[in-house]
């Protein structure tokens, strides 16, 4: 990565968020407008957008910030000292920030309320897990393609995302960012805010055991 300053790096932060929530939640409100009433029809509306947009954000901010675009990341790239925890919290800040001007510029687009709070409840056990299992898959993706095929890291975080939407109950949130943007947001993406605090405990705890047996499971050990 190119040696960006700060204020440059944060901003990529900042920009590729809004735009992935855009993305997000305006693809949900397309998809379910068109589908007439077909749920399955409206979430792979919204699937093939949110994975197609992905390979294209990371593919452009990637050598400014690294793409994080999601907490979770980003405290796991300051674990492994590949940027300060200072530049880190900024980053966190912008990105929650940032996701939720997306999903105000989503809701403007489409000619909503741009002040809404989702009354969307994912409740249960099984989101917790879901989220968890999104987001340490998300995080084995991240450091597999980083160790062995790093051009190659904005399509598979791409194709995994997708597939993950399908695959978990949750429909795979896997980012602490964009479930406080998608509780702004009383639309097809969005999550009542009473859910949030499960679904991000599950990201936490998934991305947790994600980078730690990923840092195992890569970490080089002498030949003998």
């Amino acid at each position: 990565m190119e040696a960006f300053d700060p204020v440059r790096r944060i901003a990529a932060e900042a920009l590729g968020t809004a735009l992935l929530l855009a993305v997000v939640v305006g693809s949900g409100i397309m998809g379910e407008r068109l589908a007439s009433g077909n749920a399955a029809i409206a979430l792979m509306g919204n699937t093939l957008a949110t994975g197609a947009a992905l390979v294209v954000l990371i593919t452009i901010f990637g050598p400014i910030s690294g793409a994080h675009f999601n907490p979770v990341v980003t405290a796991m790239f300051a674990s492994k000292r590949e940027l300060s925890w200072r530049l880190a919290l900024a980053y966190m800040a912008v990105q929650v920030a940032g996701g939720i001007i997306g999903v105000w510029g989503a809701h403007l687009m489409f000619a909503e309320p741009v002040l809404q709070v989702s009354d969307k409840v994912r409740g249960g056990l099984g989101q917790g897990l879901a989220e968890a299992v999104a987001t340490f898959g998300l995080v084995a993706t991240i450091l597999g393609s980083l160790r062995f095929k790093a051009e190659a890291t904005p399509m598979l975080v791409g194709l995994y995302i997708t597939a993950a939407y399908w695959f978990t109950a949750s429909t795979s949130f896997a980012n602490p960012a964009v479930t406080i943007a998608r509780s702004l947001s009383d639309t097809f993406a969005g999550i009542a805010p009473a859910s949030a605090p499960l679904f991000i405990a599950g990201q936490v705890a998934g991305g947790l055991a994600g980078t730690l047996t990923f840092n195992w499971l890569l970490a080089r050990r002498p030949s003998r």
